[in-house]
């Protein structure tokens, strides 16, 4: 399993990709309190949420690079949300992984 603390591990890197970009975080936290608002007691995929943003992000924007969310991040986002946002504790669907050290 990595190690958080080693500059090249998965949950390193997404902490540094979190900080430079935290307009994905509370995008999902959004898409996810919508959905959850329809479906309370069902657990849901990050994937989910991921590719709705990557969607809306194509759509609504004019910019000529293409938007990089990496899948990578998807275990991190999931409990990163699931830790901070009350509210939404529990509602991924996971799995071993390594963003488990977060």
């Amino acid at each position: 399993m990595q190690n958080k603390h080693d500059e090249n591990s998965i949950p390193a890197r997404f902490e540094r990709f979190h900080q430079d970009n935290p307009d994905v975080y509370r995008s999902l936290v959004l898409l996810t309190r919508q959905v959850m608002e329809r479906n309370k007691s069902r657990k849901i995929g990050i994937g989910m949420m991921y590719e709705v943003l990557r969607w809306q992000y194509y759509i609504n924007s004019d910019a000529q690079e293409d938007y990089k969310l990496p899948n990578e991040y998807r275990a991190c986002y999931a409990r990163k949300i699931m830790a901070q946002e009350s509210d939404l504790a529990g509602c991924f669907n996971t799995r071993k992984s390594v963003a488990d050290i977060l």
